[in-house]
């Protein structure tokens, strides 16, 4: 879906898709040098994201494992509910692996930060975080973020995995969302 779909839906086109490709190809090679030699699980966070685990893991000139977990803190609204809940759990074993999880966007943190602890308490040799989006002035915790695809204002976003009430996930680029959509 282009923007001109949703034209009367978003405010403003702040990452395009040209600019995702770009970057993620970037972020690609960087992850190819940094796990040279290691073998690499990428764990997609659905469903948001979809987009970004796809065509990160084209850009990769390498062999990856994949696997999905589905978490939730949201539910319909545009802000956390702060409550985590597991609603996919990883099919794979990751003791002793070198997990790579691939996030659409970090917002408060909190979530990623729920996730990362869940994760390493499972033994793998290594969790590392790559996002698309990150929205540093909306950060509550902490978390350490190895790839990060683009900073962003903190304003509600859709386009490219990330939705508001399960549309706009198809848009190719990242918009800002129009508040008359959301209230």
């Amino acid at each position: 879906m282009e923007v001109s779909d949703v034209e009367k839906d978003v405010t403003e086109i702040l990452v395009s898709e040209e600019q995702i490709r770009s970057r993620l190809a970037e972020l690609a090679r960087q992850i190819e040098t940094d796990y040279s030699g290691r073998d690499l699980l990428l764990v997609g966070v659905l469903k948001g994201a979809v987009m970004v685990m796809a065509d990160l893991a084209r850009e990769l000139n390498r062999h990856v494992s994949m696997d999905w977990m589905a978490i939730s803190s949201y539910g319909s609204g545009t802000t956390s509910s702060g409550v985590v809940r597991i609603l996919k759990d990883l099919d794979t074993d990751i003791s002793g692996k070198h997990v790579l999880v691939v996030e659409d966007i970090i917002d408060t943190g909190l979530t990623l930060s729920w996730l990362v602890a869940n994760l390493r308490s499972r033994g793998p040799a290594t969790v590392s975080i790559c996002t698309l989006l990150r929205k540093p002035e909306a950060q509550r915790m902490t978390v350490e973020v190895r790839y990060v695809g683009f900073d962003i204002p903190n304003e509600f976003v859709v386009g490219y995995g990330l939705d508001y009430a399960e549309h706009f996930r198809n848009l190719r680029s990242v918009a800002t969302l129009a508040p008359t959509v959301y209230s």
